[in-house]
Order: structure tokens, then sequence, then C-alpha cells
């Protein structure tokens, strides 16, 4: 909680060449123009840039922009919304303006206070003879990198890089807050995926890596759909960064369909990002005990607040130790989390938060390749139990340990300017080794297996600077972003393989020798991407237009000792652009259309870049009054030249020539006064092959019409819980969820289904003071199902059995 002083200033050429200077100029131009303006004449006023909305936040608005408290006694009145302020102004004409027909009064108390009255009250009150006091109400200013109250996000800076409300953006976002990840149990990527829709986090089943993410039906594997506070985190073609330990996050922003126009490099099918839990100005201290199922025991810690009695230094500590077992038979899930932050604050202009994070990770393979017969389809012998390994306990490993520092810096000049600059260096070094199923014999209980093992060693560095601007051109408001980023990332990896007895899967006996591990790539690979981008936020009364274009050059090298065929030299360049237009109704509906493009290199001999685009429709609503956010969206997503990885160990890569995704999304979620919180999330997908693959795979079959493995058609889930407010049980809070899944081709050929489920999950809490008691219950009713397949012979994952976790948490 804060009182609004946040002060945060919201905010003969070829072709080819010629988009470069014009992508150049239209940054560039304006922003010097307006910034030798800005700095020739000191602005008399603030520039405000408020639409149409409800009282609260615009005077939320208000306080950001111009750092002055406000105060009221009780509460505004019911419904009340103001017909907003865009352009120059004074705090008093902007308060004139923002409180007309409000029936409200105000003046100043102080320098730097307003106080508002209810003027029916007051002149009641004056007749009467008796006068009323006003206490400061404290009003939460969301920023798009803070905490939520609830469920209900409504602003965020994943879609546009600033601080932006979620309505005004061209495009869907999902936002997993903190309150709901501790309600729902929340414990890994994966989890936080559940009840949003468009997204899939249970491809490969028990997977515990992070793996398995699916957005709106284009698989994403290890190819850098995770982000870290809007730095991208790079993955080597072994290891990744996706399992960051969801403890630390602020909150999980999922955007849906392509943003290379942002962030370069980029996945078509979206991207996830991670916000870091930051430094705090009040004291904050939480403990908490976790256990539960597989013989889970968990301790937390966070810390924050002020260093000392310094007003401008400021800290947070977060920490996890963990020591599990998994589902899985002889796969453990130890893991050691430490994020701390720091905050410099010296002025309400200047602000430097530097980052830092390790991870340590002592696991097992928790994904395990099974066959179809014995867990999709019957098996003479019975059914495969979900817990079956069929790897070798004492060679079996996944070691992760990885760590980050970085810093967030931003000044702003005036009202209207401001700069920013965000920079990473990031290190992994990972350490694999298992035995994995390769095929199921005749007999139909003899598994052939194979060895696999591997390593990596990841270092990289990302730097992003901004310049931000908001301010008029006539009738038009203007948040004008021009930026310029660079990242480098340097890994190793290494594989080997060998051979192993083949296991009876019916009644497994471990012990079979490893054969001498013969390496089949060793490979040195180099990745650097330099882009600039520019984006304007264009408001006229009702309507808001996005313009975005960027230009990105990237180049690398692979070297493979092992096989030279490998060896890469790549060097690619290529412009994306965005466009989208919202507008805004007094009833809190904002119809919207966009259309954006994707871009992403690939380091692999002989391959083109991927690239993607998509068009978008859909209608945004925030009811006045109500602290509710609904998004009905329909999307025309393409994915050219896509990568894909099949046979054992995915050892197999093809480059297909099209995806196409079409579909239909909706999500609602409120949190509402009563102390009802609901999630609401409906996917709708037809995903095919579009255009042929090419000889690559060496298949010769066509996939043209065919839908890839593991996307289902229809997924909903339905998520509420309500807590007490009142009586002896004030404090309980009671939910539940259900989820739904449809069924899926287990192969990219279409060959055979999986069957689609049903889930069902509860939680429980109780609070008191400042301890609560929590227990969660993921698939209560402990189903047997198959998450997907890709290969009917051993390539089907196992899904979560029924989990269970109670806490028990102390702040103070």
């Amino acid at each position: 909680m804060s009182r609004l002083i946040i002060n945060s200033r919201l905010p003969g050429m070829s072709a080819g060449s010629f988009r470069k200077l014009l992508l150049a100029t239209a940054c560039i131009i304006p922003l010097f123009q307006a910034m030798s303006a800005a700095a020739q004449v000191p602005a008399p006023s603030y520039t405000f840039s408020i639409p149409a909305q409800p009282l609260s936040s615009a005077l939320v608005r208000f306080s950001s922009v111009t750092g002055i408290d406000v105060l009221f006694n009780g509460t505004l009145p019911a419904g009340a919304r103001t017909q907003g302020l865009s352009g120059s102004a004074s705090p008093e004409e902007a308060l004139g303006r923002l409180l007309a027909r409000s029936g409200l009064s105000w003046r100043f108390q102080g320098a730097n206070t307003v106080v508002l009255t209810d003027s029916a009250a007051t002149s009641a009150a004056a007749s009467s003879g008796s006068a009323t006091e006003l206490a400061p109400i404290i009003l939460t200013s969301e920023t798009a990198w803070g905490p939520v109250d609830g469920f209900v996000a409504t602003r965020s800076a994943t879609g546009t890089k600033t601080d932006t409300p979620l309505i005004e953006t061209p495009q869907s976002i999902s936002v997993i807050t903190r309150d709901q990840m501790d309600v729902q149990g929340v414990n890994s990527l994966n989890s936080a995926l559940r009840y949003t829709p468009g997204a899939s986090g249970d491809l490969y089943g028990t997977d515990n890596r992070g793996l398995g993410v699916q957005l709106r039906g284009m698989g994403t594997g290890n190819s850098g759909l995770f982000y870290r506070d809007g730095l991208q985190l790079k993955d080597s073609n072994f290891a990744m960064f996706n399992a960051i330990e969801s403890y630390g996050a602020e909150r999980y922003e999922v955007l849906r369909g392509p943003a290379s126009v942002l962030y370069g490099q980029a996945t078509p099918g979206g991207l996830v990002n991670y916000v870091s839990k930051r430094p705090t100005e009040e004291a904050l201290r939480e403990v908490e005990i976790v256990g539960g199922s597989f013989e889970h025991y968990e301790g937390r810690f966070d810390f924050g607040g002020p260093v000392g009695n310094d007003d401008t230094l400021f800290y947070r500590m977060t920490g996890v130790v963990r020591e599990s077992s998994t589902q899985i038979d002889f796969v453990d899930d130890d893991r050691l989390f430490l994020a701390p932050a720091i905050t410099f604050k010296p002025d309400e202009d200047t602000k430097l938060t530097v980052l830092g994070q390790y991870q340590r990770d002592r696991s097992g393979w928790a994904m395990q390749y099974l066959p179809a017969s014995g867990t999709v389809s019957g098996n003479l012998f019975g059914k495969i139990p979900n817990s079956r390994f069929v790897g070798e306990p004492a060679f079996d490993e996944y070691n992760n340990t990885l760590g980050s520092v970085g810093y967030e810096f931003e000044h702003h000049f005036n009202d209207a300017w401001q700069i920013r600059q965000n920079a990473r260096y990031v290190w992994l070094t990972h350490e694999e080794q298992g035995v994995f199923g390769g095929g199921l014999q005749a007999d139909g209980r003899t598994y052939d297996r194979y060895a696999d093992g591997g390593s990596t060693n990841l270092q990289g560095a990302t730097i992003d600077t901004q310049i931000i601007g908001e301010f008029d051109t006539g009738e038009l408001a203007h948040t004008l972003l021009a930026g310029i980023d660079f990242k480098r990332h340097y890994y190793r990896d290494y594989a080997s393989s060998g051979d192993v007895d083949p296991l009876d899967i019916f009644d497994p006996v471990y012990g079979s020798p490893i054969g001498a591990m013969a390496p089949y790539r060793n490979t040195e690979t180099v990745q650097s991407q330099l882009g600039i981008y520019g984006q304007d936020q264009i408001k006229l009364d009702r309507w808001t237009l996005t313009l975005g274009g960027r230009y990105d050059w990237a180049w690398g090298t692979a070297r493979d000792a092992v096989e030279s065929d490998n060896n890469v030299n790549m060097k690619d360049d290529a412009f994306t652009g965005r466009a989208g237009l919202v507008y805004l109704t007094d009833s809190g509906l904002a119809p919207y259309v966009s259309y954006t493009e994707s871009f992403n290199p690939i380091t692999q001999a002989g391959f083109e870049p991927e690239t993607g685009r998509q068009y978008e429709v859909g209608i945004k609503y925030q009811p006045p009054g109500s602290n509710s956010f609904m998004t009905v969206s329909a999307f025309d997503l393409a994915r050219q030249n896509v990568v894909s990885h099949s046979g054992p160990g995915g050892a197999t890569i093809s480059q297909t020539g099209e995806i196409t995704s079409r579909g239909i999304e909706l999500e609602g979620v409120a949190s509402l006064d009563s102390g009802l919180d609901v999630r609401l999330a409906y996917t709708y997908l037809d995903t095919e092959v579009t255009k042929e693959t090419n000889g690559d795979s060496g298949a010769g079959t066509s996939d043209v019409g065919k839908t890839p493995f593991g996307v289902a058609r229809h997924r909903v889930s339905l998520w509420a819980d309500y807590e007490l407010q009142n009586g002896p049980l004030e404090g309980l809070t009671i939910g539940g969820g259900v989820r739904y899944v449809g069924k899926t081709w287990g192969d990219d050929a279409n060959t055979f289904k999986v069957p689609g489920y049903v889930l069902a999950d509860a939680a429980l809490s109780y609070k008191k003071d400042n301890t609560t008691l929590s227990l969660n219950v993921s698939n209560i009713f402990d189903k047997d199902y198959v998450a997907s397949c890709f290969a009917d012979g051993f390539g089907c994952f196992y899904g979560e059995g029924r989990r269970i976790t109670a806490s028990v948490r102390v702040t103070w």
C-alpha cells in the first residue's frame, strides 16, 4: 500500500535499406524535436493522458503524474466516472475537469495534498453546525511491475514495454497474480498456466523443466519463450530457464501471439514473462513451511523493506529450500533458490534496482518416455502405472545450477520524458544423463532402451535501453517509445549415447550396465542480436492506436567437434511490424483489432529463420465499479519454417513449411468485495500443417492438413474461491476448480488419438491475524491420464496424479 506519492510520470537505395532508414527516422526525429522543445521551455503544467474511466482509477493516475496526495473520507460515489483528461493542465485545472459533475469538491491542504469532500454532505453538515473530520484514505496504485490485490490485474508492460492499462493493449494478455498463485498452490510454471486460455504447460505431463509449454497451438520447446522482467532468457539445445522458482514471482504474464516488434527473436505463439518480486518501501516479513505428497518438504521466506532508517534504500530477499521426491519412482526434485534485490531511490525522478538470483536443482527425469500400449490403449499384460520409471536409478540424473545479476534503471528528465535501461548477465551449468524408452517389442512387454548423457555451459548478457515520452501534437496524445537492445549468448553443448539392455516394463528389474558412451555432439555456439525499435501509442478521444516497427540483425556461429556437417555460420536480418486499434466506451467495453509479426533465426545448418504473423480481433470488458476483467478474442496465426524434433530424444530435426492456428479464446477474472474470486477460461483451436514438410525428416509422407501432436481443439477451466467476511469462521477460504482438456492426436501423422480428460482441484485456507493455514489438492480424484503422445512406440507422457500440499505461513 502507498499513499499516492508515486510520481512515476506514466507515461538509389534498396527496399531493405529504405525501411531501416524509415524506422530510424520515425524513432529519432519526433524524439529530439519534442525533447528540444521541452528543454527550451520549462513546462508550466503537467501532461495528462487519462481516458474516460472510473473516477477512482483516474485519481490514481492524477496522483501518479503530479505527486499530489489525494485524501477523501469514506468511499467515492458509486459508479462515479470521469470523461477523462488529455493534454497539458495545471493541477487545479485537471481536478476541475476530472471531478466535473461528480458531486465532489476539492481543496488544497498544503502544497502536495488535496482533500476531496462530498458537496451535498458538506452543505448538510454546515447547516447542522457539525463538522466532518477527514481521515486519509490509502489508495493502491497498481503498476505494471508491482503486486496486485486479488486476481485482477489492470496494467502490464509485457505487451507494450510501457506501463499501460490492459484494456488499452490491442493483444491478448493474461496475468497470473501472486494472490492467485498463493490460493491455488502454484509451485511451477506448469501449474501456473492451468487456468489460462490459449496456454498449456503440461504437454509433457510430469516434466519438471518447463519444457512442455504450448501457446495458441504452437509448441515452444526450448525456443526462448521465457522472459524475466522483460529480458529474454535464452536456452541452449539441452538446457533452459523455464523452471525458475515460482515463489520468486510477483506475477506471470502470458502474451499470446507474435511479439518480435518489441523483443526481437521470439516464437509466434507468444511468450511468458516472469515478473520478479521487488524491494518494498514498507517492512515485509514472511516465513512458510510446506509439506505434502511425494515426501515433499519445503521452507520459504520473503523479507523486504527499508534498509535501516534510510528512506532511499530498500531491499528484498526471497528464498526456498526444498527436498522432495516425485510421482515417478527414483526421481527427486530438490531445490535451493535465493533472490536478493535492492533499490536505490535518491529522489522521485531516479531509481536503480539491482536484481540477483541463484538456483540449484538436483533432480531426475520426471518425464518418462512410455509406449501407447499400456497407457493410451490396452495391453494384454495390463496398464503401466503412472509412476513407472524406465531408466536406471544409479545412472539417471538431471542437474541445473543457474544464476543471474542485473539492474533496472530509470530517470525522469521532466514530466514528459524519461529514460530506462535494463540489463542482465546470466550463467547456467547443466549435467544430465538418463536411460530412455526406445520402443515396445512384439511381445508387448519388453521395452527397448538407450542411454544418453550431456552437459551445457551457458553465459549470456542482454541490455535494453529505452526513451519514453508523453506529449501532445494538437488533439493527439502520444506515448512514444524508442529503444535499442543487444544480446549475446555463448553455450557449449556436449552429448553422448550408449547401449543398455531392454526392460520388462510391467515387472522392471534395474541394474543393467551402461555401454560405452560415444559422443555425437560437441558444439560451441555464439548467438548475437542487435535491434532498434519504435512504438507510438496515439490517443484521440476514445481511440487508441498503437503502431510499432523494429529492425533486427542476428548473427552467430556453431562449431561441432564431432560432426562438421553441423557447423553453421548464421547471419540474418528482418523487419517486423505491429498495428493495433482500441476503442474505449463509457460502459467499459473496448473492441480492438491488431496485426503483428515475429522473427526467430535458427542456428541449424541449412535452416531458414522461423517467421510468424497474426491477425486478432476481440473485445475487452472492464465493468465500471467492479474489480473484474474479461477478454474475448479471435485470431489467425501462421508460423513459417517451423523446426520440429522427433524420434528418440528428439534427435531427428526437420523444418515444416507452415503451421496455421485459428481460434477463439475467452477469459474472465473477478475479485469481488464479497470475498469471491473467479477465473474462467475457454480455448478453441483449429491448428493444422498448411504447407508441406521439407525432405529433412526423411519420412516422404505429406503432413498437409494434419494437426500437430498434443493440440487439443477444446480446453475449458473454471476456478472459484470464497472467503468468509464475518462470523466465527471469518478468514476461512474455500475454493475449487475444474479443468477439461479435449482429445489430441498422438503423432504428427494423426494415426491415433489420446483421450481427453477432466480434472478437479480444491483449496482450503484459514487466516487468523498473521497466520495462514492452507491445504491444496490438485487432481482430487487421482485420475490416471496421458497428457500427450508424439509417437506410439515410445512417446507418451503421463500427467500428474493427485498432489496434496499443506502449509503454514506467518507474516509480521
